[in-house]
C-alpha cells in the first residue's frame, strides 16, 4: 500500500501556529487547488498540517495568496459532534516547496528556504582559463 499526495496551490490564509503539551510545533492552513476542468474554475480546498521544523518553516515563510507545493499523506480522521459521527481529511506534509511568481521574481522577492528537506547549494566556483593552442592530434 501507498499513501503520497503531491498539491500544487496557494494558502487561503496564514499559517496557523500552535505547540502540542509536549512542546512539538505544529502549523495547519488551506491550501485551494485548481481542478483540472477546464470548464468550470472550480477549486478544492484541502487542509494541510505540519510537524516539527517543517511547520517552523511554514509559519515563517508563507503567507496567504503564496503558491506553494507540498508533498505528504493523506489522513482521515473520525470525530463525533452531537451524537453523530463525522470524517475529516487533511494532508500531512513531508516537505513544501515555495513556489515563484512572475510578479514576485521581478520584484526581487528573495525566498529563504526553496525546499524544507533540501540540502544547501554548493559554492559556486569560477571556470578555469581554456587553452586556445590546437589539441596535439
Amino acid at each position: 500500500m501507498y499513501n503520497k499526495v503531491f498539491l500544487i496551490g496557494r494558502l487561503t490564509h496564514d499559517p496557523e501556529a500552535r505547540s502540542t503539551s509536549a512542546g512539538v510545533m505544529v502549523s495547519r492552513f488551506s491550501l485551494a487547488v485548481n481542478r483540472t476542468s477546464k470548464r468550470d474554475a472550480e477549486a478544492d480546498f484541502i487542509r494541510i498540517v505540519a510537524w516539527r521544523k517543517l511547520a517552523e518553516t511554514c509559519n515563517t515563510y508563507l503567507r496567504k495568496g503564496k503558491p506553494v507545493a507540498i508533498e505528504g499523506r493523506l489522513q482521515i480522521g473520525v470525530y463525533e459532534k452531537n451524537g453523530q459521527q463525522f470524517q475529516s481529511a487533511e494532508v500531512v506534509a513531508d516537505s513544501m516547496q515555495m513556489l515563484d511568481t512572475k510578479a514576485s521574481a521581478s520584484a526581487g522577492t528573495p525566498y529563504p528556504a526553496e525546499r524544507e528537506n533540501s540540502a544547501a547549494a554548493p559554492e559556486s566556483k569560477p571556470f578555469a582559463a581554456a587553452d586556445e593552442s590546437p589539441a596535439p592530434f
